[in-house]
């Protein structure tokens, strides 16, 4: 199977080690394990042995993960290694050589290249910054077919923050119910959203042929225990977990037994995580007002922002640029297909995140080509 390379993975695989001011994450500050026993201080986890653990995540794992659904039973509930996982075992188990995909970008790479690799005709979509960087439903309307099989997007989205309404997301279900299609929601920064409910509906919870995927990378700040999954209706289900038996044993009993802490610990979670996104956010808007040389709408939710710069330089070179003369590390937009935007993650660290847009400023008045 051929398969186009990971360009994001591989800007940041090359340049983030050695970046003094990295602003490329897309995690808020990750908890340590002392973080989780502070929430569960058994400390069973001592005593156990390190056999393989239960091989589709135990029951204690997948009611906690069944919480964040209105309308899925265990039964519905894939544990995979991580969203990364759960969303290509969504693809090999749903598409074959012909099928005809429609992935809304800019998103991570895998909602396109990997249908591609597998052989479907891949119809792509932009969101556009006039139209605050939400699905234009008109154009979608258009852009479907009774050939569709499958819809993909991102909510919240990566990289520009934006965050489909619920209401407009029935309207998305409706498109897609009077064509047969299946959508497939990567959900893996569901629960931060800024405003309102913090969780905006599941697609899993709304179209009988929805398909969520999240992860514990994201929303509860566990990016190293490599825990996702999928929540589905059982016939697609089954079909996923023939697939997943190729590729996954069974679940690390330690991924299992912290995830479980952390989503049964949610709500505190959430509450610190809150702090540092809105906090980062106050910093993001103290810079936009003094800052001429950029254009940027503000996040919805999520942990990333996209910036439009307005300097006639390519996004790599830039990045590049930038990278060499002060350490710091953005993401090109043309990493994601998006030239002449940057990718900003705004939740890292405070001191990181002020000097790293006093960088990019100091850059800005005088860039190099």
């Amino acid at each position: 199977m051929k398969i186009d390379s990971f360009k994001i993975e591989d800007w940041m695989n090359k340049y983030c080690p050695i970046a003094k001011y990295d602003l490329t994450s897309t995690c808020i500050a990750p908890l340590s394990v002392n973080n989780l026993f502070s929430f569960d201080n058994s400390r069973e986890i001592f005593n156990t042995n390190l056999t393989y653990g239960e091989i589709q995540g135990s029951e204690r794992l997948k009611k906690a993960i069944q919480s964040l659904y209105t309308n899925q039973k265990q039964e519905n509930i894939t544990v995979t290694h991580g969203a990364i996982g759960a969303n290509q075992l969504v693809f090999l188990s749903l598409l074959e050589k012909g099928d005809e995909v429609i992935s809304i970008l800019p998103a991570y790479q895998q909602h396109y290249s990997i249908p591609e690799s597998l052989g479907a005709k891949v119809k792509k979509g932009f969101l556009k910054e006039e139209n605050n960087w939400l699905p234009d439903l008109k154009e979608l309307e258009k852009t479907v077919s009774k050939k569709t099989k499958l819809l993909i997007f991102t909510n919240p989205n990566n990289p520009t923050g934006s965050v489909i309404p619920d209401n407009m997301l029935e309207k998305i279900v409706e498109i897609a119910k009077e064509n047969n299609i299946w959508i497939l929601s990567d959900e893996v920064y569901r629960g931060l959203n800024l405003y309102g409910n913090p969780y905006s509906k599941s697609i899993a919870d709304i179209y009988d042929k929805g398909i969520s995927t999240g992860s514990m990378s994201k929303t509860y700040s566990l990016p190293g225990l490599r825990v996702g999954w999928i929540a589905a209706r059982e016939d697609l289900t089954d079909r996923i977990i023939t697939h997943r038996e190729y590729n996954t044993i069974s679940m690390s009993i330690l991924d299992d037994y912290f995830s479980s802490i952390a989503l049964e610990n949610k709500n505190a979670i959430s509450k610190r995580n809150f702090e540092i996104m809105r906090n980062g956010v106050n910093i993001l808007k103290n810079w936009l007002n003094s800052e001429p040389n950029v254009n940027c709408i503000l996040p919805q939710g999520g942990t990333t922002v996209l910036i439009r710069y307005k300097k006639n330089i390519p996004s790599k070179t830039l990045c590049e640029n930038l990278l060499k003369q002060t350490g710091t590390a953005l993401l090109p937009g043309k990493t994601f297909d998006m030239e002449g935007y940057l990718r900003l993650g705004y939740c890292v660290n405070e001191n990181v995140l002020k000097n790293g847009l006093l960088c990019l400023s100091d850059y800005l008045l005088n860039p190099m080509s």
